[in-house]
């Protein structure tokens, strides 16, 4: 069987490490870069320093635009959910009918807006757990663990997703096929929510909030609103979710804060939409009471779309923190 023809959109942290291990693993790899990043991909390759593999260098195909490249097997989405649009219509040169996009981003509407733009049966949910981030242009620096849970949103083991599984295995890559990837994906934008929330509206990273029962408490009532959100919306969670993500957030790192919490400080556009928006709008949608993740939303919505110059907030200082958004400790089980 020849190998898959894969397109990263998006080269980031996410797309870059992932993208380089199937890379390396001998994928018909191409990834869509900008700017100084792109250059450096193009001279030099794409460059992994990782604190688990080592430091190595993958050279592939690295690209603007997609116009007149060949229909791709798969595409993984590892944008920004305020790029999604965008990212997709940047994807359409290359999809086919028989394209799998697999998305690998926060939140659990993006499946919806894969087929909305495409076309129905185009879309895979997948939750990728991380920790990597470009370090310079052409670099990506990884700290910790590499996971990928993916799935078809109605459940079904399809041959695509077989396939994809076994590139993703083959390249190294830890991975599971998933028949609930809705609740995978839930849980993990619950965790996401309430750790993004209580950090960037304390500016303070998780070992501050733990040891503050208000903030403490306050993160709690995030994962009791989300989950009482998702029960509306017909997702199945286990009955003790809000439980073991609290024992996952008291395990993280004194010193993590959140991608949100990290782009507040440097004045650049928030994923609130996606994140905390999505929740509001869902919650006024179903009659559901969601008085905090409201406030939440009220609060950051004045920043969502960046300043000119960062903000410079106490405990978030230039050197980037861990972000638990991209941490394997969060349950998928």
């Amino acid at each position: 069987m020849s190998a898959l023809r894969i397109v990263v959109m998006g080269s980031g942290g996410v797309g870059g490490y992932f993208g380089a291990r199937l890379a390396r693993a001998g994928g018909a790899v191409t990834f869509v870069a900008r700017g100084a990043h792109l250059d450096a991909i193009r001279r030099s390759g794409l460059r992994i320093r990782s604190a688990i593999e080592g430091e190595y260098a993958v050279k592939a195909e690295a690209v603007e635009r997609l116009d007149g490249r060949p229909v791709a097997d798969v595409a993984l989405l590892c944008v920004k959910s305020f790029d999604t649009e965008s990212a997709l219509a940047a994807l359409q040169p290359v999809v086919g009918p028989g394209t799998a996009v697999l998305s690998l981003q926060n939140g659990v509407d993006n499946v919806e807006k894969i087929d909305a733009r495409l076309g129905p049966g185009h879309g895979l949910g997948g939750a990728a757990y991380v920790f990597a981030a470009i370090e310079a242009p052409g670099v990506i620096a990884h700290r910790f663990a590499g996971r990928i849970v993916f799935g078809e949103l109605d459940g079904r083991l399809t041959p695509r997703c077989e396939r994809l599984r076994e590139a993703l295995a083959q390249a190294g890559i830890p991975v599971e096929l998933s028949t609930e990837i809705r609740r995978v994906l839930w849980e993990k934008y619950l965790f996401i929510c309430a750790q993004a929330a209580v950090t960037a509206l304390t500016r303070c990273p998780t070992g501050v909030v733990r040891a503050i029962p208000e903030t403490w408490r306050l993160y709690r009532t995030v994962l009791e609103e989300l989950a009482a959100v998702a029960a509306a919306a017909g997702v199945k969670l286990p009955a003790d979710t809000v439980e073991s993500l609290m024992k996952a957030a008291a395990a993280l790192a004194p010193d993590t804060t959140s991608s949100l919490a990290h782009d507040l400080s440097q004045g650049r556009r928030l994923e609130l939409e996606g994140l905390h928006g999505h929740a509001v709008r869902l919650a006024e949608r179903l009659g559901v009471p969601a008085p905090t993740v409201l406030a939440v939303y009220a609060a950051l919505k004045p920043h969502a779309e960046g300043s000119a110059q960062p903000q410079g907030a106490g405990g978030l200082g230039p050197a980037r923190p861990r972000r638990a958004d991209e941490a394997s400790a969060v349950p998928t089980c």
